[in-house]
């Protein structure tokens, strides 16, 4: 049978559909509870729960998508499940109490951030599932990441001040930078050739966020969130950290900031930081009380950008924001105190 050139160029459209599409899960622990949900961004659904893990913060994954990695605060572990089955694969002993993790971009290692003195960076091998190495660092670590080229980890500590800069060909600290306040959430935007151009670190007690150049080794620039909307913070006891959630947009084109002084998230264009609006998030409200800020705290993304979803600690939700019309889509109920929020991209 003769198929038509029209007929012919539609199959062929059609079967090359699958092969460009994504599909990407979105995960988050449950801080205050024993589970992790697992939501579905086509049908903004949770569409799996993998519980049996009390005190999950941390969360990334294996580069084949076949791994969730989790620093476990209870058991002081890094806990590896299997994605898809969601059961527990093994417990790897850490040496300290852990706070964030990252995974390399090959996969081969996962850097823990542990969260006690004298403060030290854990390097766990994935083949091995083993600790491989203990990198001693300045200060109890809070947050670690990867750089995108792969060639070094960038980590900070609330108590010491210090961003702290590990090469991962040498385990070597390659630069310090001490800031006049704690390090928090931090994000990076890339050069053209992948190498990091900038650090834009959350830091204690400021609505905002510092600008770090990252081949200068300084802080360039300090940016302070607009004063409104505001109100909240003060009932909710974040007055410390009342900027929690930062990421860079995967096409690197948007900066997005969450406040929860604000109750909201503010966008900003990349590269000239300038504010291009705020999507206000959902408001508790008791009998008796003024509204209480939903406490925005991580953020996460799509591959293509499009949508934004940030955990809501106090709401025991995940909003997810249309990045493109600067409006909330969806809100989602998920377990109890939502924090660190993660994209699984499925290869």
């Amino acid at each position: 049978m003769r198929v038509p050139l029209q007929g012919l160029a539609l199959l062929l459209t059609l079967c090359a559909l699958p092969a460009a599409a994504e599909t990407a899960r979105i995960y988050v622990t449950n801080s205050a509870g024993d589970s992790i949900h697992v939501i579905d961004p086509t049908t903004q659904k949770v569409v799996q729960v993998i519980g049996g893990i009390e005190g999950a913060h941390g969360i990334d994954f294996s580069p084949d998508g076949k791994r969730v990695y989790v620093s476990n605060e209870t058991d002081l572990t890094l806990d590896v499940f299997d994605r898809a089955s969601g059961k527990l694969v093994t417990k790897v002993k850490l040496s300290g109490h852990p706070n964030n993790i990252a995974t390399t971009k090959d996969g081969g290692r996962v850097v823990v951030g542990i969260a006690e003195d004298p403060g030290a960076l854990d390097v766990i091998d994935t083949a091995a599932l083993k600790l491989a190495k203990t990198i001693p660092v300045n200060g109890r670590l809070h947050n670690v990441y990867v750089t995108p080229d792969n060639k070094y980890v960038v980590t900070g500590s609330i108590r010491t001040k210090v961003l702290t800069v590990i090469d991962l060909r040498t385990d070597q600290i390659a630069w310090e930078l001490k800031l006049d306040e704690g390090v928090r959430p931090m994000t990076m935007e890339v050069n053209g050739d992948g190498s990091t151009r900038r650090i834009f670190a959350q830091l204690s007690n400021f609505n905002g966020f510092a600008v770090v150049d990252f081949a200068a080794r300084r802080e360039v620039a300090r940016v302070k969130l607009p004063d409104e909307p505001g109100g909240f913070g003060v009932i909710e006891r974040r007055t410390d950290a009342p900027s929690h959630g930062i990421g860079v947009a995967p096409d690197g084109k948007t900066l997005w900031v969450t406040s929860i002084t604000a109750n909201g998230v503010f966008a900003y264009s990349l590269p000239d930081l300038q504010l291009l609006g705020f999507v206000a998030l959902p408001e508790l409200r008791l009998p008796g009380r003024q509204p209480i800020s939903a406490v925005p705290n991580w953020v996460t993304f799509t591959p293509d950008s499009r949508l934004l979803y940030i955990s809501n600690a106090a709401a025991r939700s995940v909003s997810a924001i249309d990045t493109r019309t600067l409006r909330s889509v969806a809100i989602i109920p998920v377990g109890e105190v939502p924090k660190r929020i993660n994209t699984l991209v499925l290869p």
